[in-house]
């Protein structure tokens, strides 16, 4: 297989609805998802960067094992949008990598929003020093060049079972990383912004002197994500 640039159009959110989501955290978003019964939470990734948050639409790369004739691993960068996230399907391997952190200085003079990986990462180092947002199941120095190619660019991807459409919402922070449907990405969001003022008020009715048990009866604490 080869690499060939995509022609899909990926579809745009409104800006402002990322900005907001940029806002939140990703355990709101997780009780959200729950609420809807939408399955988002990509478990198993965690960022490489600390302190930092991803958020941005999903432009998506998916990988194979390289067969007898060798291909690439990869020139799509040039193809990804500044404030996407790159999110590789690389199949959970954890044997090679993807990227580096080349890589990793491209995205982020391109002002890409991050890198989310179903594998792992290398150049650990270099990327941090860069702040650069970066979500995988681990790092490993072993390149990923004559071992797998791309196969795919802007089709569905899965990552930790969770299936990844071009478009769709990324959101990563300290906690873990997840995927929102494009199309429920509004709805996600205002539910996320609602659970978040619930668990304000219970934090200020804990200032306040009021017990834990009154403070979440209060705001129901138990049925937010239901």
């Amino acid at each position: 297989m080869r690499e060939g640039r995509s022609h899909m159009q990926i579809p745009k959110l409104d800006p402002a609805v990322i900005e907001a989501y940029k806002k939140l955290d990703s355990t709101s978003i997780s009780d959200a998802l729950d609420r809807l019964g939408i399955p988002g939470g990509l478990y198993g990734i965690k960022p490489v960067t600390p302190g930092v948050v991803m958020c941005g639409q999903a432009f998506t790369v998916r990988y194979v094992p390289c067969g007898e004739v060798k291909g690439t691993v990869g020139d799509f960068l040039d193809d990804v949008e500044p404030g996407q996230v790159c999110v590789l399907d690389n199949g959970g391997r954890d044997y090679c990598t993807v990227w580096g952190d080349i890589m990793a200085m491209a995205a982020s003079m391109k002002e890409i929003a991050g890198t989310l990986i179903y594998g792992v990462c290398r150049d650990v180092k270099d990327v941090r020093a860069i702040r650069y947002p970066i979500f995988t199941m681990g790092y490993y120095m072993v390149t990923g060049k004559d071992r797998v190619e791309v196969a795919a660019v802007n089709e569905p991807v899965t990552v930790a079972g969770i299936k990844v459409c071009p478009g769709d919402l990324i959101f990563g922070d300290e906690t873990g990383a997840l995927a929102v449907p494009f199309d429920r990405a509004e709805q996600v969001l205002a539910i996320a912004l609602e659970i978040e003022e619930k668990e304000e008020r219970i934090r200020q009715a804990l200032k306040e002197g009021v017990s834990l048990r009154e403070a979440r009866a209060r705001m129901g604490y138990h049925h937010l994500q239901t």
